[in-house]
């Protein structure tokens, strides 16, 4: 079998992290509008190497290599193996990051690339490997900038990261706007082990996410003796060592409930039944400079629950501040808490800013719209022949 397309991610799929609720709506957009595709990915743990669903198939990377660098090397060589049959056929690639995107802006193509970019790993690896030698740093750089010039279009999630992306010398008419979005649907049964009041933090533990200023407001909220903290980590239990023990030493970890790797639809019911969600992201390079677009935000929206979220210009993009919930200065754990007691005194108040959340989600940022701008981008670059070194196309949306 041959494929006219083809989504190529660093990524383990599916995951319970947001990035797998992203590729699978991407990823369905793109072998929809081609009539099927190649999905590959990191795979590992019980996950078979290879899947077939009708004209789709899903390969797996799954060798154990400890050294990032090194592993993604490699993923990037395996990635070039598994396009090779595809090479003829293939119309549209459609990749996550650099070295997803190498073997696929390679001389030779004739197929069109969609470079998604939703970080910058020149960036974003100097807080996930602080031991990376800015040498290092510098070559993803270049890899990044090399890759980006070769691509046909370049999707982003947040106008942050389009700066960013521009930032690399790429053109603005080749940067596509396509924001994260999130399903409307109805108000799923609360888990059955749900506390009677709680408010819950839906995400991963890396530094930037802000779990250690979530812990000091959570600290500062110690009268309020029947809130807990639910933490719905999509990081195994071992990941979560460093924030337990900060816990601990903050005397709240008896007040706070841990969920680990929750299936999206487990996830879903802890957001819905919350009295708010929480998206405490640092002031860091990572989130100021590269930004991102937190898909915990959408959701908690989506789900109808008030959200107290850092003021980021990224987070600005998602939600205003008195409409949907509340921003509060980044790295601020007094601030924090005390937006939290707010909503929590005015019950009515909160219950109307979750409304009015669910209600902009649904107006302005559902999948469905999302998948819409998504496949607008395929149309345009299959009606305009560009040059392979990534010229302006004039067809993008505009950021």
């Amino acid at each position: 079998m041959t494929h006219r397309a083809a989504y190529v991610a660093f990524d383990r799929f599916p995951s319970s992290k947001g990035s797998a609720v992203h590729i699978a709506q991407m990823a369905d957009e793109l072998f929809t509008h081609h009539g099927g595709g190649l999905l590959a990915t990191i795979g590992g743990g019980d996950l078979p190497r290879y899947q077939r669903e009708g004209s789709r198939e899903i390969a797996r990377f799954d060798e154990q290599i400890p050294n990032l660098i090194d592993r993604a090397e490699a993923f990037s060589g395996w990635v070039a193996a598994h396009l090779e049959p595809h090479w003829e056929s293939l119309e549209v690639c459609h990749v996550r990051d650099p070295w997803s995107a190498l073997p696929a802006v390679a001389d030779g193509r004739r197929h069109r690339v969609v470079y998604e970019v939703n970080g910058l790993p020149s960036i974003e690896m100097s807080h996930t490997w602080p031991w990376a030698a800015p040498k290092t740093l510098g070559k993803i750089r270049e890899l990044e900038r090399h890759c980006l010039e070769r691509s046909d279009a370049v999707v982003v999630p947040s106008q942050v990261i389009g700066r960013a992306v521009r930032d690399r010398g790429v053109p603005q008419g080749k940067i596509h706007l396509v924001p994260n979005g999130a399903d409307i649907s109805d108000t799923p049964e609360r888990p059955t082990d749900a506390p009677a009041r709680y408010v819950v933090y839906v995400g991963a533990l890396q530094p930037w996410q802000g779990l250690d200023v979530l812990m000091r407001a959570f600290a500062r909220l110690a009268d309020l003796a029947d809130l807990r903290l639910v933490i719905c980590a999509s990081v195994p239990e071992r990941r979560a060592k460093p924030v337990r023990r900060l816990a601990e030493r903050l005397g709240v970890a008896e007040r706070i409930d841990w969920r680990f790797t929750l299936p999206h639809h487990e996830v879903a019911a802890w957001l819905a039944h919350a009295e708010v969600s929480l998206a405490p992201l640092t002031g860091c390079t990572r989130n100021l400079d590269q930004g991102c677009a937190p898909l915990k935000v959408i959701e908690s929206m989506a789900a109808g629950v008030p959200v107290v979220a850092s003021d980021l210009p990224a987070v600005r993009e998602l939600m205003a501040d008195g409409e949907h919930g509340r921003l509060v200065p980044a790295d601020r754990p007094a601030e924090l808490a005390r937006a939290v007691r707010i909503l929590l005194e005015y019950p009515e108040e909160a219950a109307a800013m979750g409304r009015r959340g669910r209600e902009h989600i649904e107006d302005s940022l559902t999948w469905a719209r999302s998948r819409a701008r998504l496949a607008e981008v395929y149309r345009s670059i299959a009606r305009v022949r560009s040059d392979f070194r990534g010229t302006d196309t004039g067809l993008s949306r505009g950021i």
